[in-house]
């Protein structure tokens, strides 16, 4: 810990990689590194890149690393400020009115704008959290453009202010991720506060290593076959290309069944694990000459 009172949450590149790959999570040079830079600036790391590269399980394994607390902010169309921030439990507040007879109004006013009566949110919450804590802003890029606004507080001066009560800064700076499948551009505002890393689908060496740490007791020839015949997926230009987590899926289920041998007829019974639409496995199959189920 700083003297700040901050936290140290990695000593340097070698010290993220080596932790972050104790939890599972095998990181290349660049993304030890700004995984690094992230905490040791206290700057929010914004991660992007398609989706199913392993974006939001960065910042769960930052968490599990550090034994820091995870809280999320699942981003969506329509997040607003209450489900973002904070509410005031009106409620409550009502029945705290109706209960209050005898008081001026400004006494109430001073009673129902406390913390008896706010509701927090992500965004608060990690804010006042006295422990360590990752903040993971989950697909930013599918909010509003007006959501952004709301976090620039937070990603600049890692505080938030209620007009009834004033701002509230951190007790302790959070590790904050964001993460974004760039559906669409962010503004220069949010990308200016954080540290920018694109993460993409690793190669098949650095993807059979993951499949194999999540997987041990998969036979590494299959494991080769296995990340090599994902590699062809992803060039065909699917709806929706196999994911790190459903390589993972794919090599327990070949464990599950007990293949040793990636064939044709092992690919098309187990095709389903890893591509989620007709269209998608139809062009697999044509283009694979595979034969069909």
């Amino acid at each position: 810990m700083g003297q700040d009172g901050s936290v140290t949450w990695f000593s340097s590149p070698s010290d993220a990689a080596e932790r972050l790959t104790a939890t599972g999570y095998l990181a290349d040079t660049a993304t030890a590194t700004t995984t690094f830079l992230a905490g040791a600036l206290e700057k929010p790391l914004l991660l992007e890149g398609p989706a199913g590269v392993g974006k939001t399980e960065l910042a769960k394994a930052v968490a599990r690393s550090t034994g820091a607390e995870l809280v999320r902010l699942q981003c969506y169309e329509g997040l607003d400020e209450a489900r973002a921030l904070y509410e005031w439990n009106y409620k409550k507040q009502l029945l705290r009115i109706q209960a209050s007879q005898g008081q001026t109004w400004d006494e109430t006013h001073d009673d129902i704008f406390t913390d008896e009566f706010l509701l927090t949110r992500p965004l608060l919450t990690a804010i006042r959290r006295e422990q360590p804590t990752v903040l993971l802003i989950d697909e930013v890029d599918k909010t509003d453009v007006e959501v952004e606004g709301l976090l620039l507080e937070v990603l600049s001066d890692f505080q938030v202010t209620i007009p009834e009560m004033g701002t509230i800064a951190a007790v302790r700076r959070p590790y904050v991720v964001l993460t974004s499948n760039a559906t669409r551009e962010l503004s220069e505002a949010v990308k200016r506060r954080c540290l920018y890393l694109h993460l993409e689908y690793p190669d098949a060496d650095r993807e059979r290593d993951i499949v194999l740490s999540q997987v041990p007791d998969l036979e590494e020839g299959v494991a080769t076959q296995l990340v090599t015949l994902v590699g062809r997926l992803r060039e065909l230009e699917l709806k929706k290309a196999p994911s790190i987590a459903e390589s993972i899926d794919w090599a327990r289920t070949l464990l599950a069944l007990e293949i040793k041998d990636l064939d044709d007829a092992a690919v098309t019974a187990t095709l389903g694990v890893v591509l989620k639409h007709v269209t998608d496995t139809e062009r697999a199959v044509k283009e694979l000459r595979l034969a069909r189920a």
